[in-house]
């Protein structure tokens, strides 16, 4: 987690991914979020569990907030343990937040996590603005994505 010497770039540890997203959503655009948490999450998260799959982001009151992502609470907590499913909130400038206001006002987009990690100390989430998939159009990326790989396999 520490810088490397020779480039200056933070090594990210990654806690969670969301592999379905991908599939579901043609990604239009990223943002990077820190999050804010309680205490013993962090400590869930450093044992690497979390799950961010079935979770969304939503915004409120010029707040972006994570719903439904799940941080299990820590074995070796106490009464102060968090509960895992609760709202998260996400921290990004406010550029940012008046952008993906304007863009979500199309009923198509959404707000989809694709990577939970540490970068340094600091948890990051990975936002991607997404327009959903219909059924036909995962069909076809399906197809080209077999179609690349028979592709790559004759050169070989």
């Amino acid at each position: 987690m520490k810088e490397s010497p020779k480039t200056g770039i933070r090594k990210e540890t990654i806690i969670a991914l969301n592999k379905r997203a991908w599939h579901d959503y043609e990604i239009l655009d990223k943002y990077e979020a820190g999050i804010q948490l309680k205490g013993t999450e962090v400590k869930s998260l450093r044992l690497k569990k979390a799950s961010i799959a079935e979770s969304y982001a939503r915004i409120r009151k010029n707040e972006v907030w994570l719903i439904n992502s799940n941080i299990p609470e820590y074995s070796k907590g106490n009464i102060y343990n968090h509960e895992p499913s609760r709202d998260r909130k996400l921290l990004l400038r406010k550029s940012e937040i008046r952008k993906l206001t304007s863009r979500l006002k199309d009923k198509s987009m959404t707000l989809i996590p694709l990577k939970l990690y540490f970068s340094g100390p600091y948890a990051k989430l990975e936002l991607a603005l997404a327009k959903g998939r219909k059924i036909y159009d995962k069909r076809e990326v399906i197809r080209k994505a077999e179609n690349q790989k028979r592709l790559k396999r004759i050169k070989i």
